[in-house]
């Protein structure tokens, strides 16, 4: 099946020709509190958000606490929890309870609600509730959940951190056997908020995405401080940009260290504007804004004595210098002028005219 380069979220179009598409993850950061995710929507919204964004998981379906309890050294971000991976992912869990309030907040505020759906329960039961579905990165090699929600016919957005081409391209294909509308988002998963991290962001695998599926959506999910990353993405083409959304990145809990706050985000979303008032169509070309700039600041022919009409025009009577008036003489001009008459008197720096000159 072919994929769409330009696809609708509710009444808004998601192409390279589009305003990007911002994505609030609020994700853990509810701290399993309703009134506190309902604040986060509003406060999302007013910081320039496009969707506020929950993650749907169950620990007993998603975690193995002997398998964490295992590994030991390899934890990363985790291994500052004081409590069992398992624990924390239980204690974080998004209440499907609060499922219709969290839709009807959306509403209220004037913003998309998505979210991460992490078994087929979810899958499922938000159908009916989100735009869009968002797959994250750890889920990639889930076919058969990549395919359930492919079947769903909605918009979604794939994630590929920690992910080599061979994993994206298995994940890109089992969408696109069933549904068109994919968004394929560059993503490097380490959320320990390190400024090296920003080596390993590879942005320039969006373009090698744009050499294997030219057109497809691209986005970025991003976890590196500041909006570095999300200019840059833009830049290459991303229209989705997904970051993680607190409004206190000192609380408490496993994503407010590496989130964005509403100032940051607002500064994100005012500075992608400008960038994508920058970009222009790429036709280089003398601008509405310069056409006086062309006359000020380039130079031209000036004489530089007085010369009689009847003058036979030499080097030494000419001086390159600002401004250049329409009609002018350009300074690569000079070989067609040197030895033609003038046929109107010059004073000495005055701007030489081709209507001033014989024609030979």
């Amino acid at each position: 099946m072919l994929y769409k380069s330009a696809i609708n979220i509710v009444d808004r179009e998601i192409s390279l020709a589009a305003p990007t598409y911002f994505i609030a993850d609020i994700a853990s950061n509810h701290d399993g509190e309703i009134e506190r995710a309902k604040d986060l929507i509003y406060k999302a919204k007013e910081a320039g958000a496009n969707a506020a964004k929950f993650q749907h998981f169950l620990a007993k379906d998603l975690v193995s606490a002997s398998g964490f309890n295992n590994l030991g050294s390899i934890m990363e971000h985790q291994r500052k929890w004081k409590k069992s991976t398992y624990e924390i992912y239980e204690q974080y869990e998004c209440s499907r309870e609060w499922t219709e309030i969290l839709v009807n907040t959306c509403k209220e505020a004037g913003i998309d609600f998505m979210t991460t759906p992490y078994d087929y329960e979810a899958i499922h039961e938000m159908e009916k509730h989100i735009v869009a579905y968002k797959i994250g990165s750890g889920d990639i090699t889930c076919t058969g959940e990549i395919e359930c929600i492919a079947k769903k016919n909605k918009p979604v957005f794939l994630a590929t951190g920690a992910s080599s081409m061979q994993d994206v391209e298995r994940a890109v294909s089992c969408i696109l056997e069933h549904n068109p509308k994919l968004v394929l988002m560059q993503c490097n998963t380490n959320y320990t908020s390190k400024k090296e991290n920003f080596a390993y962001i590879n942005l320039r695998a969006l373009e090698v995405f744009k050499i294997k599926w030219p057109n497809m959506l691209l986005g970025l999910s991003d976890h590196t401080p500041g909006h570095a990353t999300v200019l840059g993405a833009v830049t290459l083409g991303a229209r989705v940009i997904e970051k993680h959304f607190t409004d206190d990145n000192s609380r408490t809990g496993p994503d407010h260290l590496f989130s964005m706050s509403p100032i940051t985000w607002r500064d994100m979303v005012d500075r992608t504007r400008e960038l994508e008032y920058s970009l222009g169509d790429g036709i280089k070309k003398i601008e509405a804004n310069e056409i006086n700039t062309v006359i000020l600041q380039r130079r031209s022919m000036h004489v530089n004595k007085t010369l009689k009409a009847g003058s036979c025009v030499t080097i030494a009577d000419i001086d390159f210098l600002r401004p250049a008036p329409a009609g002018s003489i350009p300074p690569y001009e000079i070989d067609k002028i040197i030895g033609r008459n003038l046929l109107v008197d010059k004073a000495d720096g005055d701007t030489l005219f081709y209507a001033d000159l014989s024609d030979s």
